[in-house]
């Protein structure tokens, strides 16, 4: 019972220091530097599915350089929320098509299935539990010229080391839109 109550305080904290944390992001937002996304906006948001299945922003922070936040529900836990440093580059010489990569963190609220953790314990075992996981994402973008829009897919490992320990794949396709 004690461990229950422990591990439900934890949640509670986290997600309070989440908010916090989205909260004082947001208010730097105006002092990012301009004209890195599609028709030179900074801030998109848009849906991803895959790993997790749900909502997505990008906040670019400079031209080759973004922060990325998904949040939704995943195998890796009922709800997940995850977020990755990821830098831009051309390898294909092109204005419209660019690839990325770059680290990240996933946090995980809530029993996983283990469908990607076929060998290993359940990285996240009791409905209150808080799983955390680190992860190299790797992906392509797709920015059409004279649109607000950004189409993505990106692919990458993710190990998980609290509760548990176990390697899986991370993945997903999405689209974004600079308001």
């Amino acid at each position: 019972m004690r461990k229950k109550t422990l591990n439900s305080c934890l949640l509670k904290t986290t997600l309070f220091k989440f908010i916090i944390a989205a909260s004082l992001l947001t208010s730097f937002i105006p002092q990012m530097v301009r004209a890195q996304g599609p028709e030179g906006k900074s801030f998109g948001f848009g849906i991803i599915l895959g790993t997790p299945l749900g909502v997505t922003v990008k906040l670019w922070t400079a031209s080759d350089q973004a922060f990325v936040a998904d949040f939704g529900g995943s195998y890796f836990g009922p709800l997940r929320l995850q977020a990755d440093y990821l830098w831009h580059f051309d390898a294909f010489h092109s204005s419209i098509v660019k690839m990325y990569a770059g680290p990240g963190l996933g946090l995980a609220f809530g029993n996983g299935d283990n469908r990607f953790f076929d060998d290993h314990p359940h990285p996240v075992d009791g409905p209150n539990q808080l799983g955390v996981g680190v992860r190299v994402m790797f992906g392509v973008n797709i920015i059409p010229r004279r649109t607000p829009v950004e189409i993505f897919a990106e692919i990458g490992p993710l190990i998980a080391f609290v509760p548990n320990t176990g390697v899986g794949v991370d993945g997903g396709v999405g689209i974004r839109f600079y308001p």
